[in-house]
């Protein structure tokens, strides 16, 4: 039947080409954005998950900021241990040579005072980001013997966790304005003087080659060399400790390039896929509006019935 009224042909070309131009839209839009799954309409399920893990993944770039820190924290500290053994290497130096009979001990003191000062100085100047493992003091209110790195982000269901590298500073800590329990400010008493000393405060200038005087003098270079290696007992943990957080850093950067990759899959559109369906659909766009010219064209074949 042919009617003025409803143009079948007209109403299905139409259709097509609407359905068409829909999907060239969603085409277009996948290439511009570089996502097939850009919204929760797209898939719902997918964007999910993507979403999740792109939070993740940012949880992980805060992480890897962590561990920079810590690790800037721990190679600062250790630094300054291998200063501070350097300085007390000097120091024992001196003592071994103020031991030998008739030296002048009052010329030898002032070069381990300054020795010494050094020493403090390392202590104090070895902070980064307002953290100072060397030189504390136990007492203050905000002291915390065990510092933690965050070193971890998981999520298992809805459940998260943050794990934390603990670094223990009290083998690590030079000095404690506390209490003195520091390597270098712990304290020693001379068997024969009775003199109350540390590697931080020894003092030889008043020391004869008495036998007394030569044994607490042997005495206080076995409490130096103590000092040094502790010190270097202190070196080597913060050494294995700085080796984990490298480690740590290393697989954080590995996990969330993996992630990445794994979102990419679920949402990331395939452009040489998208390229071929955009060619096809201009094409049909092109079919499609020729057929819709086409079938409006059968209203203009009713009038040469009435000529």
């Amino acid at each position: 039947m042919a009617s003025i009224m409803t143009n079948v042909s007209a109403m299905t070309a139409l259709r097509s080409l609407n359905a068409t131009l829909k999907s060239l839209d969603r085409t277009q839009t996948h290439i511009s954005t570089g996502y097939r799954v850009g919204s929760a309409e797209d898939n719902a399920a997918y964007w999910s998950i993507a979403t999740t893990m792109r939070s993740d993944n940012s949880a992980l770039s805060t992480v890897r900021d962590a561990l920079g820190l810590g690790a800037a924290t721990i190679d600062v500290a250790y630094t300054g241990l291998n200063s501070a053994i350097e300085a007390t290497k000097a120091i024992k130096d001196k003592l071994v040579a103020a031991r030998q009979p008739g030296v002048d001990r009052n010329k030898i003191q002032p070069e381990v005072t300054e020795l010494q000062r050094q020493l403090q100085s390392i202590g104090d100047t070895s902070v980064f980001s307002g953290e100072n493992w060397l030189s504390v003091d136990s007492s203050a209110a905000n002291y915390n013997a065990q510092q933690s790195i965050v070193s971890s982000f998981s999520r298992t269901g809805a459940s998260i966790a943050i794990g934390t590298i603990t670094v223990d500073i009290t083998s690590v800590k030079l000095f404690d304005a506390a209490n003195q329990s520091g390597i270098l400010d712990s304290q020693d008493t001379t068997t024969n003087g009775g003199v109350t000393y540390s590697t931080k405060t020894l003092d030889i200038s008043s020391l004869t080659d008495s036998a007394n005087d030569l044994t607490d003098l042997e005495q206080m270079i076995g409490w130096v060399d103590g000092s040094i290696g502790k010190m270097t007992t202190a070196a080597a943990n913060l050494g294995a400790v700085k080796q984990r957080v490298n480690l740590q850093q290393d697989f954080v950067r590995t996990l969330m390039d993996a992630i990445s990759r794994g979102i990419g899959t679920l949402v990331d559109a395939d452009m040489n896929e998208e390229s071929t369906k955009l060619q096809a659909l201009q094409v049909q766009q092109q079919l499609g509006v020729q057929a819709l010219s086409i079938a409006n064209q059968n209203n203009q074949n009713i009038l040469s019935l009435f000529k």
